[in-house]
């Protein structure tokens, strides 16, 4: 589940073609212009995950706030309370059952080319991806299949499913390394609201392991 809060998604406002008249580069251009256009977002999520080598099924839900750049908090409420909070340097994972947090840095932009990263200002379509189209997890929506030029560990390919007309992200679909598909259904999206660095501030809890690069501190 750490790894999967490093898979994730793109926003805001362009004006052009639509979605369902642009070939998949354009699309992804498209989608770069609208995505630079965004400080801030907020949503509610459902995380649905199906597949692996073990062949589990699981659906999750919570909300989701970033700001750019790098700054993102998901808080899963249902059915296990977790927190997973980036300020920019740090990236801190709190899984309240294990009483733990995890702690880890924050990759360079050169290397931030993971879906949540991108999602939080530290990527470039263009430059990070090949793109194709695709089948959409959402009705009416479009697919654009997002392959890594560079190979990544956790992830052979994104599939963000777009609203044809304005661009905006309904769902994104990640395909991991062992054949399963992680999928996060947004709604109640809101932008640029002027989101303060107050909220991305991670407290460590009393009385928790704190693990940092695999070492309890």
């Amino acid at each position: 589940m750490i790894r999967s809060f490093t898979v994730l998604l793109v926003i805001t406002a362009f004006a052009g073609a639509p979605a369902a008249q642009s070939t998949p580069d354009a699309l992804a251009r498209a989608l770069q212009q609208r995505y630079q256009s965004v400080r801030d977002f907020s949503a509610s999520f459902t995380h649905s995950y199906r597949g692996g080598v073990l062949r589990t099924q699981t659906t999750e839900r919570g909300t989701v706030a970033v700001k750019k750049p790098g700054l993102m908090r998901w808080i899963y409420t249902n059915p296990e309370k977790k927190e997973f909070v980036s300020d920019g340097k740090k990236i801190y994972s709190y899984l309240p059952q294990d009483m733990q947090v995890i702690v880890s840095d924050v990759p360079p932009a050169d290397q931030a080319a993971t879906p949540a990263l991108f999602l939080a200002g530290k990527g470039d379509i263009s430059r990070d991806f090949t793109a194709a189209s695709a089948e959409s997890s959402v009705l009416g929506a479009v697919g654009l299949k997002l392959t890594p030029r560079r190979s990544e560990p956790d992830y052979e390919y994104l599939i963000v499913a777009l609203d044809p007309s304005t661009l905006q992200i309904r769902a994104l679909t990640t395909r991991d390394r062992q054949g399963g598909d992680s999928t996060l259904t947004f709604s109640d999206m809101k932008e640029n609201r002027g989101l303060s660095d107050k909220e991305f501030v991670f407290r460590i809890p009393r009385g928790v392991d704190v693990i940092t690069d695999g070492t309890r501190n």
